[in-house]
């Protein structure tokens, strides 16, 4: 054990001399400097201003935003752990529950995009495992700067190609080598983002419900164990640079990007959980952002005990590091656990059997404070609660949020949309169009079939995976499932309740992610609104009931009072799609100073929503499965409030063809969504729908092209309109309205489909025309506007985004 005397030394840590360089360096205000002094009683060691610099930072405390965060609506019956933990977890039946997050990672991506990307990944998947949930599934969220004349720059334009090939390289080669499979999730492109990607890592992992283990200290006395790769000088003060804007020569801060290892990770998982499965572990966190530091301080707080550590039993793979260093290091792949006294020696045997370090390197105490020392020196004593509860919250001004665009139509725009359009043209430049176009670029360099649970994976709306051996009677919710299992403890009983519920397939969990940050931009509460919507359409479509729901919240400078508004009235948007969903909140990320030069990004919430399908066997596709099905469109939006010529503003035809933005996004009423999921799952659970794709970016063309194009079919639409004037169809083809879906389905079963829909009276379906093995064809009052060949369609939606990254290597 530790030499107690060395790790209390009676002595206070040495002063720094304190300049007004040095709090500048560590972004630490006067006003907070002088909160520091007052939580010691004395002036800091630097060790100690840079442990309080990373714990107030904006990455790490969420002082801009964690007022409004409380609006957020977070429990459930099926919530285990909201916000607070390294992740949210459900329970999502059969005695499973599932860890789940998002998380961003968009500085560092920017500074150096592969290993930016892949700690990305790496960090997200051990905030899954520290609760000892098994990483089941990851999805990106992905944002760049255009590849195209989009962006007028062409030295930004060269920029973004870099970034987007090794920010994509970076999620693939992380993701594939330890050995976790990725379904997706979306990827967009806006001239906003040519100073500033996003990089947002979501990941998904399953436990047994009564195995979960937490991030606090337990029991006085017990070890503190450091465990996994040793501490280097990469990533240091990565939670302060995540917290600025970025400036001229923000590319020299790649010594603040941590170095990661996918291997050395892969090893960490399997020594944990069976660390854990031993029962000698009693807490356990990793070391993510801030370190050492954050691991220590916040596991502490959480169990109101103290943490001692000794430096000098720290691994460590470079020489003469510093206290300050060691601290502030991020360096991957590590975890800080707390174990049983008298079973200390088998976690450490352990590790040791995974080939992996683990060293005691403290232990816990009475007092709740944080105490390092280095060479039998006191180098840093600090209260816990100064870091974590106490640390500063601002209740930044927010401003009156101001519509930023014109709400009608510039004139030249009213008159061009009166013109004679060729329809097909339009289809194939909205096809071709970055936000659009395939991604099969990027996530077929994913592996996504790894661990055999895939059903649905990439190009989906959603993705979903089986939990093996679930299959049989289903349990419902948890309280009642546990009432049932327990009345049939006896061989009659089980027999009495299969016989009520028939067997069934595995249970399935169904994921998604969406933020459209233009239409957030365009109206902040309903932008994020529609994110929400969008996410849980996604996973309805698939058959399975949202139920639950991360943010990650990527915004600009919080000291801008229009930056707070844009936030403040998303987060609103977001509680009240997620109350009026059934989709509460289980934690997630605040990523702010997304600005460079002071330019900001879109405000661009992403929503990552969770779904349980009782049966994955009748989880339901995206795409046209057979010529002769009835192609249908279901829907419960009844454009209340509406204005077509102001939402067509905010549409991709409005960005790719017309080159213009104005207006807002469409109207949305949550009830009416709300209806449509139920109506979805309904139809799956009896087996009527052969697919089912949401209706967004591009409108209803593009969803029908969409589905036609994985398996070559050809598709015959036929729609009536009261006017077939040329904005009359080109709104009916390109707007991109919500709570709607293009689903098809075997003409004999339409009856039952309107039969199950009765149950459900805010939806209503009506067919548009059939699947075919001949051209995509659309009809407006009876007269063809689109008849194109298929294959053509999709040559110019499949080849788009690799022709301009192929250019982008000819003429560098």
């Amino acid at each position: 054990m530790p030499n107690q005397q060395a790790q209390q030394p009676t002595a206070t840590p040495s002063p720094a001399t304190i300049t007004p360089e040095l709090l500048k360096q560590h972004s630490i205000t006067t006003d907070e400097y002088a909160r520091i002094e007052a939580a010691l009683g004395r002036v800091p060691s630097l060790t100690e201003l840079g442990i309080f610099s990373v714990m107030w930072s904006e990455h790490c405390s969420y002082k801009s935003s964690r007022v409004h965060l409380k609006r957020l609506p977070t429990k459930s019956d099926r919530v285990v752990q909201g916000p607070g933990e390294n992740a949210g977890i459900i329970d999502v039946g059969d005695g499973w529950a599932c860890a789940f997050k998002i998380e961003s990672h968009n500085h560092p991506s920017y500074i150096e995009p592969y290993q930016g990307a892949a700690t990305g990944v790496g960090g997200i998947l051990r905030d899954i495992f520290t609760m000892n949930a098994r990483p089941f599934a990851v999805m990106d969220s992905l944002r760049f700067g255009p590849l195209d004349e989009a962006e007028p720059d062409e030295a930004l334009r060269r920029k973004n190609h870099q970034i987007a090939t090794g920010v994509v390289h970076g999620v693939a080669g992380y993701g594939n080598c330890f050995g976790v499979p990725n379904l997706g999730g979306e990827t967009r492109f806006e001239t906003c983002y040519s100073g500033n990607p996003l990089l947002n890592a979501f990941a998904l992992g399953l436990v047994k419900i009564d195995e979960i283990f937490y991030a606090k200290a337990v029991g006085v006395g017990n070890p503190v164990i450091y465990v996994g790769a040793k501490t280097g000088r990469d990533g240091i003060h990565g939670a302060t640079m995540a917290s600025e804007e970025f400036t001229e020569g923000s590319e020299q801060k790649r010594p603040n990007v941590q170095m990661g290892d996918p291997f050395m990770e892969k090893l960490l998982l399997e020594a944990c959980l069976e660390a854990m499965a031993t029962g000698a572990v009693l807490g356990i966190q990793d070391m993510g952002a801030a370190g050492l530091t954050c691991s220590t301080c916040e596991m502490g707080a959480r169990g109101g005990l103290g943490l001692t550590v000794e430096l000098d039993r720290v691994p460590q793979r470079e020489t003469g590091m510093t206290s300050y260093e060691i601290m502030l290091s991020e360096s991957q792949e590590r975890m800080l656990l707390v174990a049983d006294k008298d079973r200390a020696v088998e976690v450490l045997d352990v590790f040791s059997k995974w080939g992996l370090d683990a060293s005691i390197v403290g232990e816990v105490t009475a007092e709740p404070r944080m105490r390092i020392t280095q060479r039998g020196v006191l180098v840093a004593d600090i209260p816990n609660q100064s870091l974590t509860d106490d640390a500063p919250v601002y209740h930044r001004p927010v401003g009156d949020w101001k519509a930023p665009v014109p709400v009608d139509p510039p004139a030249h725009v009213v008159e061009l949309l009166k013109q004679p359009r060729d329809y097909a043209g339009d289809l194939k430049t909205l096809l071709a169009s970055a936000n659009i176009s395939s991604k099969h670029w990027v996530y077929e360099q994913y592996d996504s079939m790894v661990q055999t649970n895939t059903v649905q994976g990439p190009g989906g709306e959603a993705g979903v995976m089986r939990i093996k051996g679930t299959g049989g009677a289903p349990v419902v919710a948890t309280k009642q499932g546990v009432a049932e299992l327990v009345a049939a403890s006896t061989p009659e009983g089980v027999a009495a309740l299969h016989a009520e519920r028939p067997a069934k397939g595995d249970r399935g969990i169904a994921m998604a992610l969406a933020g459209n940050g233009r239409w957030t931009y365009l109206d902040p509460k309903l932008g994020a609104m529609h994110a929400v919507a969008e996410a849980a359409r996604k996973v309805a479509c698939t058959g399975a009931t949202p139920v639950a729901a991360t943010n990650c919240l990527n915004f600009g400078n919080p000291e801008k009072p229009e930056i707070m508004a844009q936030l403040s009235n998303a987060i609103d948007g977001i509680a009240e799609a997620c109350v009026a969903l059934g989709t509460p909140v289980t934690g997630g990320n605040v990523s702010l100073y997304n600005e460079t030069k002071g330019v900001g990004i879109y405000p661009t919430p992403v929503l990552g929503i969770v779904g349980i399908i009782d049966d994955v066997t009748k989880s339901v596709p995206a795409s046209f499965r057979k010529a002769g099905d009835a192609v249908l469109f279901l829907s419960a939006f009844r454009g209340v409030g509406r204005k077509a010529e102001q939402d067509m503003g905010s549409t991709d035809f409005a960005k790719s063809v017309l080159g213009e933005l104005w207006g807002a996004p469409p109207v949305l009423d949550l009830q009416e969504e709300a209806a449509l999921h139920k109506a979805l799952v309904a139809l799956a659970e009896k087996g009527l729908l052969a697919s089912a794709g949401d209706l967004s970016d591009g409108g209803c063309a593009v969803a029908f092209a969409k589905a036609c194009f994985p398996r070559e079919l050809g598709v015959r639409i036929s729609m009536q309109l009261g006017s077939d004037d040329s904005f009359a169809v080109t709104e009916r083809l390109f707007s991109e309205i919500g709570s709607s879906v293009i689903a098809s389905a075997d003409p004999a079963k339409i009856e039952e489909i309107q039969a199950v829909l009765k149950a459900h009276p805010a939806v209503w379906s009506f067919r548009l025309g059939d699947v075919t093995n001949g051209n995509f064809e659309i009809l407006i009052n009876d007269k063809a506007v689109i008849d194109e060949p298929v294959k053509a369609l999709k040559s110019v939606w499949a080849e788009a985004m690799e022709a301009q990254l192929a250019d982008e290597v000819v003429t560098a």
